[in-house]
């Protein structure tokens, strides 16, 4: 498969043929999702859910479909009959020919005074997990991780430990809208000496194959 990174946590799949996309959020491309066959959404924050990145995928496509937690789905799915699938953890399902399997269940604690929402993360052909907001581990391995690198609600020796606790074979950053180009290298640094995995980091607009 190949792996196209997008602004900000959204990705862009693509499988013989078909184009898959996580996470087209308010920081990502206006045209992030346009020529989906499948998008998934792991919540509903507005960094990873644009109801309008959604609607212009699903307008210029008239056979994709939306997959995503139902806090989502309940702002979309009456403009698009049939077309905005509710899944939860533990759900399987396959999207644009990828085997996609649900993980996870709560967004990750930014503060205890802040309800905390539900979240679910996506591994893709038993391969490439895109975990949310969250530092959900998946029951069986994981090849390529995306990594949450800066957040409201984590910090740097958290993304380390996650990714050790994953133990993937390699691990690319995601949710990076809001790292300045002066920190970066200092992300890269930990991250590539203590997380255990070949981490890697890809420009907007850039691909990689899996």
């Amino acid at each position: 498969m190949r792996l196209t990174k997008k602004l900000h946590s959204c990705i862009r799949l693509e499988k013989d043929g078909q184009t898959l996309v996580i996470d087209p959020g308010a920081f990502s491309e206006e045209d992030a999702a346009v020529g989906a066959d499948a998008v998934l959404v792991t919540h509903e924050h507005a960094d990873h859910f644009s109801e309008e990145r959604l609607r212009a995928a699903l307008e210029a496509n008239p056979g994709a479909a939306v997959w995503t937690l139902r806090s989502v789905a309940d702002r979309i799915s009456a403009a698009f009959p049939g077309r905005v699938h509710t899944v939860g953890h533990g759900d399987t399902f396959t999207a644009a020919g990828f085997d996609v399997q649900v993980h996870g269940e709560l967004h990750a604690v930014i503060h205890p005074d802040i309800p905390r929402i539900t979240n679910v993360g996506y591994l893709l052909d038993g391969s490439v997990f895109h975990p949310g907001d969250a530092f959900t581990v998946p029951d069986q391995p994981v090849q390529t991780l995306m990594v949450p690198v800066m957040a409201p609600w984590n910090k740097i020796s958290e993304v380390i430990e996650y990714v050790r606790e994953v133990k993937p074979q390699r691990a690319i950053d995601i949710h990076d809208a809001l790292l300045t180009d002066l920190a970066r290298p200092i992300y890269d640094t930990h991250l590539g000496n203590l997380g255990g995995a070949d981490h890697g980091r890809l420009t907007a607009g850039d691909s990689t194959d899996l």
